[in-house]
């Protein structure tokens, strides 16, 4: 006669052998398991800006940035974990419009460490949208990988109507996911476009088709996660470029001096008196300015201040020595570069010492 204990096992030996009965006559099961060993890993990395901001009501213009985190995020696009294992990492949680270069430092670094490990296939950054073309083209210039590496935002917070961040957050994991990817740079996805850090500008304050690539054209398009690639970057980027980061702790002081009708000169003899390794100046047209503007570049690049001259104009490229002597007053000239993205580049270019001609061509090869 069988003992309890004896008709315990066997009744969890059956119910062992049912359930792997089932498992193994379930294709889906099995399906799915397979799946989620062979999906890339994916790690996001926070800031905040408007894709983690929130108001408090859905159709109201006005919203507190960087008040959601990242797991809160992944969970508002459940289908997101199909297409990747993703693991979180939050950098900060502030609106772009306070980013410093101490945080885009940290994200430079932690990227490099991230794409240096095996069991990390891509890298996406949640970013605001006011600073993120300056973000993107500075990891554009520092990050040595071939690993996708994209960043993303938002138009509108995650409490709004419509809000286009969860689709947004979708498509940049599809990206720094596709292996098609690799080789790309630094790219931006929103609003199914992927752009390159190059090129992408900001263009409305408000619109939900924020960005545009003006001159070079984009990359590709992200629907629902199904990619597609028209070309590569046309410049210097990632392992090709030869600038790093390691062991830097601060960038030099370069400042953007906007020109107008009669600007007076003093803005940028200021510039100079309170330390600046750099001058960009928003030129009218072609990276123009009156003469009295011209006269005090001229003294800045005489006391070894370098002097960039980019334009205010949304498309274009700023020419040597078209309308202004540049090789007479020892003046830069950023050729495709708008404002922002200049003052990026040379206050990279500027942690080491280089002659004029050299930072010339910074500018035609980055």
């Amino acid at each position: 006669m069988k003992t309890n204990t004896q008709i315990h096992k066997g009744i969890v030996r059956l119910i062992l052998a049912g359930l792997m009965t089932l498992i193994l006559a379930s294709p889906s099961l099995a399906q799915t398991t397979s799946q989620n060993k062979q999906l890339p890993n994916v790690v996001i990395l926070a800031t905040g800006g408007t894709i983690a901001g929130a108001a408090a009501s859905g159709t109201q213009a006005g919203y507190t940035s960087g008040q959601v985190t990242i797991d809160a995020m992944v969970n508002a696009v459940p289908d997101i974990k199909k297409l990747a294992n993703i693991k979180g990492e939050q950098i900060s949680n502030v609106g772009s419009q306070d980013m410093s270069f101490a945080i885009m430092l940290q994200l430079a670094k932690r990227i490099a460490e991230l794409a240096a490990g095996k069991d990390v296939d891509g890298i996406v950054i949640t970013h605001g949208t006011d600073t993120m073309e300056e973000t993107a083209y500075f990891l554009n210039l520092v990050v040595k990988t071939d690993k996708p590496v994209v960043l993303v935002g938002s138009m509108r917070p995650s409490t709004a109507v419509s809000a286009d961040g969860p689709l947004n957050l979708y498509n940049a994991v599809a990206v720094a996911a596709d292996p098609k990817a690799k080789g790309h740079g630094v790219l931006l996805v929103m609003n199914d476009w992927i752009h390159s850090a190059q090129t992408l500008v900001k263009v409305s304050t408000t619109a939900v088709q924020t960005f545009m690539s003006p001159l070079r054209g984009l990359i590709g398009t992200s629907a629902y996660g199904v990619n597609e690639y028209y070309r590569y970057p046309h410049n210097k980027f990632g392992s090709q470029s030869e600038f790093s980061v390691d062991g830097v702790t601060t960038l030099p002081r370069v400042d953007i001096i906007y020109a107008d009708v009669d600007m007076p000169a003093d803005l940028i003899d200021a510039s100079v008196e309170h330390g600046a390794k750099g001058i960009v100046i928003a030129g009218v047209g072609n990276g123009n300015m009156n003469k009295a503007g011209l006269d005090a570049c001229a003294r800045a690049s005489k006391k070894g201040v370098v002097v960039v001259r980019s334009t205010r104009v949304a498309t274009g490229n700023v020419g040597r020595n078209v309308e202004v002597d540049d090789d007479k007053l020892g003046l830069v000239a950023s050729y495709d570069l708008n404002p922002q993205k200049a003052r990026i580049l040379l206050s990279v270019a500027l942690l080491k010492p280089r002659k004029l001609d050299e930072i010339q061509k910074l500018y035609y090869e980055y």
